[in-house]
């Protein structure tokens, strides 16, 4: 079974007059599309024309094993990786060519699988320069967030365990105001307990408005909280629709090497 990913656009999203995005119909809006979208590195195609359409203010979920795509495709989004092919727009603006820096300046943020924090530095310096890059040096949102950074501000974000690693990176993101919010490998290394607690945080993120692109093979967690899944093999999509459309496992049993 292979849905076709083209059609997701019309069955599942909306895009008003020159593809503005627009919630009529009760439809949502579309937040970021990719199409035909072609990226790699050096002389590899990591993504073979993929089209995606990511809805506004809801968790996307991309899922499948180790090299399907996933971080290539959040990387793309983010800039980090330039298009080879096809094109990428975020609510109606074409940003195909447009520079990492800009593209974070419109709130596109990824937090990656590598731990994206200052490992030498405090965690309280760590947020800080987050917070004035941002234009309001206020913290507690971050500390609100994560409790458990109020009572490590004065350590080393190094010496801190990988949840807690985790927790400032995301902690990080979220000062940056993100309109957009990229996670790669969410659970990569960390306890089901640690796991559960960040994907329940992701939850609230897009409960209050933020539209958050999930990359991960911690399935069950995953899909609970998704609104939209893409399932990625090889560069290629093989399912895109709701976990209700989801279905049987089988699908996800394809994408494995």
């Amino acid at each position: 079974m292979t849905a076709n990913p083209a059609a997701i656009g019309d069955t599942h999203l909306a895009d008003g007059p020159n593809g503005t995005p627009t919630a009529e119909a009760g439809l949502p809006a579309v937040e970021l599309r990719l199409e035909n979208a072609r990226a790699g590195y050096r002389t590899i195609e990591v993504l073979h024309g993929i089209d995606m359409a990511i809805p506004s203010g809801a968790v996307t979920a991309l899922l499948g094993a180790n090299g399907a795509g996933k971080s290539t495709t959040l990387r793309t989004i983010a800039g980090l990786i330039p298009l080879r092919g096809g094109s990428l727009t975020w609510r109606g603006e074409q940003i195909t060519k447009m520079t990492t820096t800009n593209r974070a300046k419109r709130g596109l943020m990824l937090v990656p699988d590598e731990r994206a924090v200052f490992a030498t530095l405090s965690v309280r310096d760590n947020l800080q320069i987050i917070a004035e890059a941002s234009g309001h040096p206020d913290i507690t949102p971050a500390l609100e967030a994560f409790p458990r950074l109020q009572e490590r501000l004065s350590q080393r974000a190094g010496s801190m365990s990988g949840g807690e690693r985790r927790m400032l990176a995301l902690a990080r993101a979220l000062l940056a105001r993100p309109s957009v919010l990229m996670v790669d490998e969410l659970s990569l290394g960390l306890s089901p307990k640690v796991a559960s607690e960040l994907f329940a945080w992701l939850g609230t993120v897009a409960d209050a408005g933020t539209t958050v692109i999930l990359a991960d093979q911690y399935t069950e967690e995953a899909l609970a909280l998704a609104d939209m899944v893409y399932v990625l093999h090889r560069g290629e999509i093989t399912f895109a629709g709701t976990p209700a459309e989801l279905g049987a496992s089988e699908l996800l049993a394809a994408s494995a090497p």
